[in-house]
């Protein structure tokens, strides 16, 4: 399980993780189980920066954590929101046109727009949050991101063939995921509130159906673009409801 441990980590972060074995299918279903769990690591390193950051005022603090939160990952899940975005215009409804789209590496007009967009509304609802008291959120939200995931490989298939994502969800051990999906979702609903977990729901059966609707599935760019998503959701939620 360290191998597959060690899988995930390099997938989804920038933390170095060498992999010094071929990964079997096995391990690479076994990889996404600990999504999670790379979260809350995730979580635990902003955590730390906010903490060592008492004494700055609400905004710099909420830039330099969406910075550390952004680099982190790579702009992994902020690559997969672009492509959707692009695609999901671009596409005008062609599914083959949208899957094209979501392939090309460039950027478009509406994918800058998009993620303008949502790291506004992250460092806005960050800087609403640190200006006040606030609770451990941070520790969580990542993990709640990357559990959507998760959730979009159990109940959703995976459209694109002889790719990574398609060895992912065949070899996904279902029932060990359902029950941390499971798990997750109890803490989460614990940690943040019923009212932020409703509308990241929501939100994640918005993308899940719109991504069957006009794709008949998921795709790698959609599990990242939820992630960037239910994580938004979240943040703008509890600065909401604080």
């Amino acid at each position: 399980m360290l191998n597959a441990f060690l899988l995930a980590l390099q997938f989804l972060t920038r933390i170095p993780a060498p992999v010094p074995f071929q990964a079997s299918p096995r391990q690479l279903g076994q990889s996404v189980l600990f999504y999670p769990l790379i979260g809350l690591l995730i979580g635990l390193i902003l955590t730390v920066i906010d903490s060592s950051l008492d004494n700055a005022a609400p905004f710099l603090k909420a830039a330099i954590i969406l910075a550390a939160w952004v680099f982190i990952s790579g702009g992994l899940h902020l690559d997969g929101l672009a492509d959707c975005a692009d695609a999901w215009v671009g596409g005008t409804g062609d599914r083959a046109k949208t899957l094209a789209i979501m392939k090309d590496p460039a950027a478009g007009a509406v994918a800058v727009i998009v993620l303008i967009i949502v790291l506004i509304l992250k460092w806005s609802a960050l800087a609403t949050l640190f200006s006040q008291p606030h609770s451990a959120f941070l520790l969580w939200l990542p993990v709640t991101g990357r559990s959507a995931v998760l959730a979009l490989m159990l109940t959703a298939p995976y459209i694109r063939k002889y790719g990574l994502g398609e060895q992912l969800t065949q070899n996904l051990p279902r029932n060990a995921a359902w029950i941390i999906l499971g798990f997750v979702s109890l803490i989460t609903v614990w940690q943040l509130g019923w009212q932020p977990v409703l509308g990241a729901l929501m939100v994640l059966t918005l993308i899940r159906w719109t991504a069957i609707s006009r794709l008949g599935g998921m795709t790698g760019d959609v599990y990242g673009a939820s992630v960037e998503l239910i994580e938004m959701t979240l943040l703008v939620a509890l600065a909401l409801y604080v």
